[in-house]
């Protein structure tokens, strides 16, 4: 007799954002874990979500950098692993405060000081569980031409110029501009 094996839904980090879900603005990045200027850039990222609360959301894709860290791409998995407990962000933030700090034993720990009790977290590590979403963000970056990290883009349209708060700011407000001459105008009754 056959067994249907239980289909694992997987929420891909295409899906998982921070901040208004119907903001006019998308800031997306594709970075990695053990990068410092992707450490760097997470905190600008924090400034300008409490700036622009409401106006903005972020989307974190992963494009680990495995020849030169060889830990990133678990990394990644796990913060996947620990977007379908829903904490993925808190794990996101753990992750680049323990930079340094990220084998696989590692990241069991952090991901109890992010809050999963999934007790089959560390087996979907050594598995790979969810390795072929980080793949599929990979294939992403590269097909939008991303070539060194962190690499930016608002509402779908690539950041240039170094990553800085003002450069990042710069964009979003363009980026808001537009979206207020987009906005449809109401007519009067």
């Amino acid at each position: 007799m056959a067994f249907k094996k239980d289909e694992l839904i997987i929420i891909p980090p295409s899906e998982i954002f921070v901040g208004n879900k119907t903001a006019p603005v998308t800031l997306m990045e594709f970075g990695e874990y053990e990068n410092e200027d992707c450490a760097k850039a997470n905190e600008i990222v924090k400034q300008l979500l409490e700036e622009y609360e409401g106006k903005i959301r972020f989307n974190f894709r992963h494009f680990p950098q495995t020849l030169v860290h060889q830990r990133s791409l678990k990394a990644s998995e796990a913060a996947v692993a620990a977007g379908q407990d829903g904490k993925f962000w808190e794990m996101h933030n753990i992750l680049f405060a323990n930079r340094r700090n990220l084998g696989v034993t590692s990241l069991k720990l952090h991901s109890k000081d992010a809050g999963i009790k999934r007790k089959n977290f560390l087996d979907d590590l050594v598995n790979g569980t969810f390795g072929w979403q980080v793949q599929d963000d990979i294939r992403e970056a590269i097909d939008s031409g991303v070539k060194q990290l962190p690499a930016f883009f608002v509402n779908g349209e690539p950041v240039t110029g170094k990553p800085t708060y003002e450069n990042l700011r710069k964009e979003i407000d363009a980026a808001l501009r537009k979206s207020k001459k987009k906005a449809p105008v109401k007519q009067r009754a």
